[in-house]
């Protein structure tokens, strides 16, 4: 507008200044996409959330009465003015739309929460959220109920999957809690054994089942803590990271003989916990404090297959000490990471009741719908859906749930060659448990 008014009232701006200006914006135009990739975050908060709000603002009330989310109404004073008043009618009164709530960035997006209308539900937005994407020109739309009467719209301007930056762990960081790629939101997907203390990874073949267990290897390695390793593959898995590891069996007869040492540790935890009159070691003074015991079961199906009544007799075994360290771990400082290409109810009824206690899964792509169904189905319908989407090309990708929701993620990849070095570099940390041998005798 200042332009405009110099320009009519006969205001003519120096040659050197046009010509500084059309560097200036050439040299935005240039660096851009170089800017935006060093410096993503600062490119979104200062270029990209401006443009996306100024679309939401201005498409607001067209697009919530082209979803059948605005109500007609017509004020009571209005019908009056209309039957006797004279003259030409009234204009027709603005429909109601939900009330939206203020526009707050995030990394790599915003949030806002909307105030529904009377006899609205949150599941109207949730059929709306493609529509709203593809009005304001975002990757994806998000909507989840936030309180009663409310709903909260979480949007990703760009697919932050695509290519995570997520920076590598330095140190031992906070125990048992490792960041290991990127949420969709852009937000660092972080997996902490203390907060959920089980998890269940499935995946098919370069699916990044693998990659996502070698940056959790990568980053509880530096931490004060023991490595268990159950790979019935003959190790061809877990071995990588045996000089971390404070066990490592590598047939069922072994793991079988290890799942029962680490139950009776459990139950030697539980009576040190009652005669301190503790709930769970964490109540304990860092001097009587055990150390935390990570077990990654690599390929559970191998556990439970069986071939004879003897292997059988094993499968039931290994399958027993399982859930019983999924229902006392918790609290005594033993965590359980298992992982398998496939997972269903027809490797037998104590699979089904080991899920029911992890209460963390991850889903990559599988290879028959069963494995998904086994582990996100009873959690959300909407993340199972998700999950059977992922097609080859993303590999990396997965669906992460828990009790607190649903979410699309990626893990940071950490080559063989590197989760191998850093189990070397740490492999003075390796904490020495001479209850866990499992030689045969």
């Amino acid at each position: 507008m200042k332009l405009a008014s110099a320009a009519s009232a006969g205001v003519t701006w120096p040659s050197w200044v046009l010509v500084v200006a059309a560097v200036l914006v050439s040299g935005l135009l240039l660096a851009g996409p170089a800017l935006r990739r060093r410096y993503p975050v600062a490119w979104w908060l200062l270029c990209g959330f401006p443009g996306v709000t100024f679309r939401v603002v201005q498409t607001w009330r067209p697009l919530m009465a082209g979803c059948g989310l605005a109500v007609s109404r017509r004020p009571a004073l209005t019908v009056v003015s209309g039957l006797v008043g004279k003259g030409a009618p009234p204009p027709p009164p603005q429909p109601r739309v939900p009330r939206r709530g203020l526009i707050r960035p995030t990394v790599g997006g915003f949030v806002l929460l909307v105030r529904l209308l009377p006899g609205q539900v949150p599941e109207q937005f949730v059929k709306a959220a493609p529509a709203m994407a593809e009005n304001w020109q975002v990757h994806v739309v998000r909507v989840s109920a936030w309180k009663p009467g409310v709903v909260r719209i979480v949007v990703s301007a760009a697919d932050p999957l695509a290519d995570p930056q997520v920076p590598k762990q330095r140190g031992p960081g906070h125990l048992l809690r490792v960041t290991v790629g990127a949420l969709e939101t852009g937000a660092a997907w972080v997996v902490d054994l203390r907060r959920v203390p089980h998890w269940l990874i499935v995946g098919a073949t370069r699916s990044g089942k693998s990659t996502l267990i070698n940056t959790l290897v990568a980053g509880l390695a530096p931490q004060p803590v023991a490595l268990v390793g159950i790979d019935c593959k003959g190790g061809m898995e877990l071995s990588l990271y045996e000089p971390r590891l404070s066990a490592l069996a590598t047939n069922r007869e072994q793991a079988v003989r290890l799942l029962a040492a680490l139950v009776d540790l459990t139950l030697d935890r539980m009576t040190v916990c009652r005669a301190a009159r503790v709930r769970n070691i964490w109540g304990l003074s860092d001097k009587k404090r055990p150390v935390p015991v990570v077990v990654i079961v690599d390929e559970i199906a191998e556990l439970f297959l069986v071939a004879s009544r003897n292997e059988k007799e094993e499968a039931h075994a290994a399958g027993t000490a399982l859930i019983r360290l999924a229902q006392l771990g918790a609290a005594l400082g033993v965590f359980l990471v298992v992982a398998g290409q496939r997972v269903g109810s027809d490797l037998g009824p104590g699979v089904t009741a080991l899920r029911a206690q992890l209460g963390g899964r991850v889903c990559h792509r599988v290879a028959d719908p069963g494995t998904a169904e086994m582990a996100l189905g009873d959690l959300n319908p909407d993340a199972l859906k998700a999950a059977q989407a992922i097609v080859p090309e993303q590999a990396g990708t997965a669906v992460l749930a828990s009790g607190d929701g649903w979410e699309r993620a990626r893990s940071h990849l950490i080559t063989e060659a590197e989760a191998e070095a850093v189990a070397a570099e740490y492999a003075h940390l390796t904490p020495l448990l001479s209850e866990l041998h499992v030689e045969a005798p």
